[in-house]
């Protein structure tokens, strides 16, 4: 029996650009641990023989430290998709001009890095407005896929603030990180934006259907802390739920799923990350396995493919007003 599709991808994000989003200091050197992670998450992939979606941040691939992980991606064949320059969670506070500029020097660091010139982005800390998926459509992106249809972003926002130190003005900053509770009522299977600048299609981060609890790989990884067996019954009941509602999920994966705190002590203030990274990927593969069982595993560019070929729902953009100055967001 043919199996559905399901797409699988990792956000590329490096020690520098969470050190950076939590507000601690030294992020200016923009530490990395790419030349841990990057080999581990190759060799995880070679031994299931997978092909998967790495959206990677344009600073990275501007690097000269960065190049030989980065390459080493594109070598084996991976999707190459962008995560943004600078990697800012305030993105949507961007003006159109600054969201032009920051998508293009991403896309030139990437092509550069990596010989493609990237078709798909996602939008760090989800952070995604109207400015942005027009410039994506004018600039000829087939896919976003910034969005998380879930009600405990402000949860996980209120933990995250728990444990950094930051001024006034960062708060603000951040202050839509992860989203609010409107991003629980998104649609929570693909769709199309359309902009007059041109459609595009949006591959939601898949969450629990019915329920919009999270399903991503680092969400599983903490459940586990408390007990694997939950953890990994909690996941294979979510996809259960995908294929009963003909559902074609798009799971997620983070550089944090591959670490433990022997790798990186700079970001123990994560969850999950009292786990040493051998227990972690125990856990990753035990997932990776069960959705391997239950779909044919594919890149979001081909999921995106996938989808233009039915007939998707059309969504008009409508993301609300920021009442921060641009300015002020940008210091």
């Amino acid at each position: 029996m043919r199996l559905p599709i399901a797409s699988l991808s990792l956000d590329l994000d490096n020690q520098w650009s969470y050190m950076k989003t939590h507000g601690d200091a030294g992020w200016e050197s923009y530490p990395s641990y790419l030349d841990i992670l990057v080999p581990r998450v190759l060799d995880f992939l070679r031994a299931r023989n997978l092909t998967i979606t790495f959206f990677i941040v344009g600073r990275d691939a501007a690097l000269e430290k960065n190049g030989p992980a980065i390459a080493a991606i594109a070598s084996d064949g991976h999707e190459i998709a962008s995560h943004s320059f600078r990697h800012e969670p305030w993105l949507h506070l961007y003006s159109e001009e600054e969201t032009e500029s920051e998508l293009a020097a991403a896309e030139e660091a990437i092509e550069s890095a990596t010989g493609r010139k990237p078709l798909g982005f996602r939008g760090p800390g989800f952070s995604l407005s109207d400015a942005t998926l027009r410039v994506l459509a004018r600039r000829g992106y087939l896919y976003d896929a910034s969005t998380l249809p879930t009600f405990l972003g402000p949860l996980a926002r209120a933990y995250y603030f728990m444990t950094a130190k930051l001024s006034r003005d960062e708060l603000r900053q951040r202050e839509a990180l992860f989203g609010s509770l409107r991003e629980g009522l998104r649609p929570i299977t693909t769709y199309s934006w359309h902009t007059e600048d041109g459609d595009l299609i949006e591959i939601p981060v898949t969450t629990m259907p019915l329920f919009r609890f999270p399903i991503h790989a680092s969400y599983v990884v903490y459940l586990s802390t408390f007990s694997r067996a939950m953890a990994l019954a909690y996941f294979g009941a979510a996809l259960g739920f995908c294929r009963a509602g003909r559902m074609h999920p798009s799971i997620l994966l983070h550089p944090l799923d591959f670490l433990g705190c022997e790798d990186v002590k700079e970001l123990s203030f994560f969850p999950g990350m009292s786990l040493p990274g051998k227990q972690k990927i125990e856990v990753i593969g035990r997932m990776v396995d069960q959705l391997a069982s239950r779909f044919s595993i594919v890149t979001m560019q081909q999921h995106a493919l996938a989808a233009r070929g039915t007939d998707l729902r059309s969504v008009e953009p409508s993301f609300p007003r920021v009442q921060l100055p641009i300015k002020e967001a940008l210091k």
